[in-house]
């Protein structure tokens, strides 16, 4: 099973304000396992990046001002999307944003019911939960240090590792039914296993009975000297 984990930057918290997406990541999982195909582009958003926001993911719109338009990169974006499901940590407000772009050029928009939020998959696991991804990867002991501000693929990255360890980790692909990497694993794990053999039988010489005859002598009170005696 493919799936797709997404993340965006923006330029603010609502495509209906005229806020625009400036960065995506992409991270491509078959079978809940990465494997290592991803997609990152860091857009021009056609205005100005306000500084608020600046603070938040480091991207100004001097380093935007030379990178390519959305609709330069939305065919090979939509391409390696596919018909994937979309793993997004809160995926309202991202789908949201991709979904005004592709409008936009009059591309179909993607719908809600092909998402998986991975916040609502961790607040099902634990209702007490902050939404934010530095939260949700805490709780599941991923490591966070080298993240000093929000980026489009490094957060794709990050959500991928809570969606795996949300699902239990990548045990579940060696499930799979038809999962060629899973059946190929256990036919190498069956063939190097050891070769059957028979149970031995171990027996106790006349010698070793007395010598524990003897032991429980010198034991008062011992259990095995009332049953003998019984």
């Amino acid at each position: 099973m493919r799936e797709i984990v997404l993340d965006t930057e923006t330029t603010g918290l609502d495509p209906d304000r005229g806020h625009r997406v400036v960065e995506i990541g992409c991270v491509e999982l078959f079978n809940y396992v990465p494997t290592g195909d991803v997609r990152h582009y860091y857009l021009n958003p056609e205005r100005d990046v306000p500084a608020d926001v600046v603070r938040v993911h480091g991207l100004t719109g001097e380093f935007l001002a030379d990178k390519p338009l959305f609709s330069s990169i939305a065919a090979d974006f939509v391409a390696f999307l596919g018909d994937a499901p979309l793993v997004i940590h809160n995926a309202a407000f991202d789908l949201k944003f991709v979904n005004a772009e592709l409008k936009r050029l009059g591309i179909p928009m993607i719908p809600f019911e092909r998402t998986i939020d991975t916040v609502k998959l961790a607040r099902q696991r634990d209702p007490r939960l902050r939404a934010n991804l530095d939260a949700v990867c805490k709780r599941f002991g991923i490591d966070t240090s080298h993240r000093d501000k929000h980026g489009a693929l490094l957060d794709a990255e990050l959500t991928a590792q809570v969606y795996l360890a949300l699902r239990g980790g990548r045990q579940l692909g060696l499930m799979e039914d038809d999962s060629a990497a899973g059946a190929e694993t256990i036919s190498q794990f069956a063939a190097s296993a050891r070769p059957f053999r028979a149970p031995r039988v171990f027996t106790v010489s006349e010698a070793e009975k007395a010598a524990h005859d003897a032991l429980v002598e010198t034991m008062p009170g011992a259990l095995w000297r009332s049953r003998k005696a019984s």
